[in-house]
């Protein structure tokens, strides 16, 4: 069969379970579908849930961290509310020099709608996008 065949998850490398932990879950709000050890670590990592099934595996790795490229994207139907949501929650967004950016930290995304990107405490980066 080919791969296409199968789920994927994205799977996101954290230097510090418990601070992820803090993070997804409670800044986040993803729901945890299972835990279970990384390598030599017992209760190392999770899987989350995103979208109605298993999206994102967080495990703890001397590797967080290492690549300054957007790792997953949620796309949302409405870009501001989930902004505003997570701002409240204590997220916080990125802005980068090469793109205009709205007061929220949401830009034009290239072919239309809008973006935004936002770290977890490692530096690894996400984003959010919409088509309006």
């Amino acid at each position: 069969m080919p791969l296409s065949a199968y789920q994927l998850r994205t799977s996101i490398a954290v230097s510090d379970i418990q601070e992820a932990v803090a993070f997804y879950e409670g800044k986040l709000g993803l729901e945890v579908l299972e835990s279970g050890p990384s390598a030599r670590i017992v209760d190392g990592s999770r899987v989350y849930g995103s979208g109605g099934g298993p999206a994102l595996n967080v495990y703890q790795s001397v590797t967080a961290g290492k690549t300054p490229a957007t790792l997953a994207t949620w796309y949302v139907d409405d870009i501001d509310l989930i902004v505003d949501e997570l701002v409240s929650s204590g997220v916080e967004f990125v802005r980068y020099d090469q793109f205009e950016h709205d007061a929220k930290g949401i830009t034009a995304r290239a072919g239309g709608g809008r973006i935004a990107w936002f770290q977890d405490p490692d530096g690894n980066t996400f984003a959010l996008e919409a088509d309006s």
